[in-house]
C-alpha cells in the first residue's frame, strides 16, 4: 500500500520552506515529520528541498536525488536524512533461481547506493552529515509509527 498525503506543519517557525506544501510519502515520513515538528532540540527542518545530482550505476546517466529530510539540531549538527526500511539498505539475498523480483531488488539497491554515495560526498563538502534512518533508528529516537 502506498501511503502518502499532505502534512500539516504545527510549528511553522521551524519549517524552512512553504509549510503548506509538505508531502509525506510513507507513514514513516509522516511520523518523522511529527517528531521533528514537536521536538525542541530540532531548530529547523524541511522535506525534499535538497537536490543532489548523481550518476546511477544502473544506466550511467545523471539523475537528481531529492533527500527526504533536512534538519538542524540544537547542538549545531546539520543532517540530511533518507528514511528507508532496513531491508532496502542491504544487498538483496540471492535466491536459488533469478526471479524478476530479485532482479528488480538488485536494481533498486544499486540505484539507492548510487544516490547515497553521492549524498555522502555532497554533504561532507558542505558541512552536513548524511544518514539513513531505518525502523531501528526511528525506534531508538522514540518515533511512533501511527497507522492510518
Amino acid at each position: 500500500m502506498v501511503y502518502k498525503g499532505r502534512y500539516r506543519v504545527k510549528n511553522s517557525r521551524k519549517y524552512r520552506g512553504d509549510p503548506t506544501k509538505v508531502i509525506y510519502r510513507s507513514s514513516w515520513e509522516r511520523a518523522v515529520f511529527r517528531y521533528l515538528d514537536a521536538n525542541d532540540d530540532i531548530l529547523e527542518w524541511n522535506s525534499e528541498s535538497f537536490i543532489i545530482p548523481y550518476v546511477c550505476r544502473t544506466d550511467n546517466r545523471r539523475h537528481r536525488y531529492f533527500v527526504d529530510i533536512y534538519l538542524k539540531h540544537r547542538n549545531g549538527l546539520k543532517l540530511l536524512v533518507e528514511i528507508k526500511p532496513k531491508f532496502q539498505t542491504v544487498p538483496p539475498k540471492k535466491p536459488k533461481r533469478q526471479t524478476k523480483k530479485y532482479l528488480n531488488e538488485v536494481k533498486v539497491y544499486a540505484k539507492n547506493i548510487s544516490k547515497w554515495e553521492a549524498a555522502k560526498k555532497w554533504s561532507i563538502n558542505r558541512g552536513y552529515k548524511f544518514q539513513i534512518w531505518t525502523e531501528d533508528t526511528l525506534d531508538a529516537l522514540g518515533v511512533k509509527i501511527l497507522k492510518g
